[in-house]
């Protein structure tokens, strides 16, 4: 079972992860003074995944001139991270080794390997979160599954309206 769901309008629990880049300990999430776009997604594994980060690539430019900062992360190795960089050309932050630990704290669905083929171990499956500048949360989705997760057009599109209406975080009644 995961841990619990993070909530809009809540500060994000900012976790580490390994930058594929630089092999180094990233943290990610933390207030930064600008927007960001936080994708967790299966690993190599997933060719839902691959169409998903192949469509963040086409629209990087979209999102930076919209203010936000983009980090994608996922439970692989470094090694098969740097595999599908290097396939798809990705030039997007991506961070890897996503502990089940911090699986939990961010309340992720978590799956087992159907076959020693789909992945290593444990992985996360898809989220996407937008964050203030201060590092609450003004969007998120989790899945439990590779086929629901945010179309990114629309997302940009809701997320430029509700940064140019100073809209705040939704759903936080509970």
């Amino acid at each position: 079972m995961s841990g619990s769901k993070v909530s809009a309008g809540v500060t994000f629990p900012s976790f580490s992860a390994l930058s594929v880049d630089s092999g180094e300990k990233v943290e990610i999430g933390n207030a930064s003074g600008k927007w960001q776009l936080v994708i967790v997604y299966r690993g190599k594994h997933c060719a839902r995944c691959k169409k998903y980060l192949n469509t963040l690539e086409q629209m990087q430019t979209a999102w930076h001139d919209a203010g936000f900062s983009i980090m994608t992360v996922s439970a692989d190795s470094r090694e098969k991270a740097q595999a599908d960089i290097a396939e798809f050309g990705w030039t997007f932050p991506v961070a890897c080794e996503l502990s089940e630990d911090e699986m939990r704290k961010l309340g992720l669905y978590i799956s087992e390997p159907l076959s020693p083929n789909e992945a290593d171990g444990l992985f996360a499956e898809p989220a996407v979160f937008c964050l203030r500048p201060d590092g609450t949360v003004q969007i998120v989705a989790i899945s439990n599954g590779p086929s629901a997760r945010p179309d990114l057009g629309e997302l940009l599109d809701g997320m430029i309206f509700t940064i140019n209406k100073e809209r705040p975080p939704r759903g936080t009644v509970v």
